[in-house]
């Protein structure tokens, strides 16, 4: 497919205090981002966008195809380049985040004393379809496989835009597009297991029985783009109220329900509460000492409370940061960003020369529901519990 460069590169004044997108980008909010030549590459909204970041810049370049397939509707025309409107959405540049983790430190030491490792920490404003699709695929899953299913979808299913050296590119499929008669048995022998069934009949009531643009009339209005469809005059939506509309959807829980209400909907509020944080929450806050394993909505509910009691209305922010910290794959990381909090780094910090035990626990796997049969958890990346065995002499 011949392609056209709309222009070189360009750049966005934002410090790394307010976005890294190394962190930002892999952790479970989106899957479809990859890293190619040390640049982040991703089909949105009809264009392909390469990312790359300094201390104080995004720089971005914007790749159109040379023509728009009947998929590829949304897109817009070149002459009508949003590519810097689009980014400052996508990436919810509006908020001050450095402000947000200076509000959230003063409120709790245990945000204060991680944060400083994990600066630049955004919610994405995602296209409230992909987030459904992708946090439906997340249900007893890893983000690596997620983004394996996620990949497949595209793939198999959305417009073709152009290719990053051999790569191919594509768009997300459209709910039109994953509705068809033969969708859930494809999908299945492409390794989705049940979740084919979920993503297929979600689509066709989307696509088929939904008004156009449903979804978007669920997001907040701080959160809407220009080009969104709005909530009809008079109804102006409510967290609450899109977290119910989501729950009708099949294979949507409130751990999937919450995820598209802050990834893709927008609303701050939302706290998704997974196996990674419920574990944070009982760790480092105290919560949930009796022993269970079941975890029922007023459990949910109660560790959902509790942060936006200390966090505020952004308190799904905020779990995220500590989502993040919690992830095998951010285990590695480079010496902290001390412009988090007016510059100091935390106060947790070791001195020089004290020697510090530290005692290794290995997490209890506990049974839950799954998102399969409308659960309250799910389990991401979580590590499974090794048997000691003794060796005989």
């Amino acid at each position: 497919m011949a392609m056209k460069r709309a222009a070189d590169w360009q750049k966005l004044p934002v410090t790394l205090a307010e976005l890294c997108i190394d962190t930002t980008l892999r952790c479970g909010q989106s899957f479809r981002w990859r890293k190619i030549n040390d640049e982040w590459t991703c089909a949105l909204h009809g264009r392909i966008l390469s990312l790359k970041q300094d201390s104080q810049h995004l720089h971005y370049q914007t790749t159109w195809p040379s023509f728009r397939s009947e998929l590829a509707a949304r897109s817009v025309s070149i002459a009508e380049d949003d590519t810097e409107d689009l980014l400052r959405h996508y990436f919810s540049l509006r908020l001050n985040l450095a402000e947000l983790y200076q509000q959230w430190s003063r409120a709790d030491p245990n945000f204060a004393k991680k944060a400083p490792e994990f600066a630049g920490v955004r919610i994405l404003s995602q296209d409230a379809w992909e987030a459904l699709v992708g946090f439906i695929c997340s249900s007893n899953n890893n983000i690596a496989r997620i983004s394996q299913m996620v990949h497949k979808l595209c793939i198999h299913y959305g417009p073709l835009l152009g290719h990053v050296g051999d790569d191919p590119i594509h768009d997300f499929p459209t709910p039109e597009s994953l509705s068809g008669p033969n969708v859930e048995s494809h999908l299945r022998e492409l390794g989705f297991g049940y979740r084919a069934k979920y993503i297929a009949q979600t689509a066709r009531v989307i696509a088929k029985e939904k008004p156009a643009g449903w979804l978007e009339t669920l997001r907040n209005p701080e959160s809407v783009m220009k080009t969104s469809v709005k909530a009809a005059a008079g109804k102006s939506p409510t967290y609450k109220a899109a977290h119910e509309e989501l729950l009708a959807l099949t294979g949507v829980g409130p751990k999937v329900a919450d995820c598209v209400c802050l990834m893709g909907l927008g609303w701050g509020e939302s706290v998704p509460v997974d196996t990674h944080v419920w574990q944070i929450a009982q760790r480092d806050y105290k919560m949930g000492k009796t022993k269970t394993k079941t975890f029922n909505k007023a459990m949910y509910d109660a560790v959902g409370d509790h942060f936006r009691g200390i966090w505020g209305s952004y308190a799904g922010w905020a779990h995220s940061v500590l989502f993040t910290a919690d992830l095998k794959s951010f285990a590695d990381r480079p010496p902290k960003l001390e412009t988090v909090l007016n510059g100091q780094v935390s106060p947790e910090e070791e001195k020089p020369g004290k020697t510090t035990k530290k005692r290794v626990r290995t997490e209890k796997v506990v049974d839950v529901k799954s998102e399969q049969a409308d659960a309250y958890m799910l389990d991401m990346e979580l590590p499974a519990k090794r048997r000691r065995t003794r060796r005989r002499p």
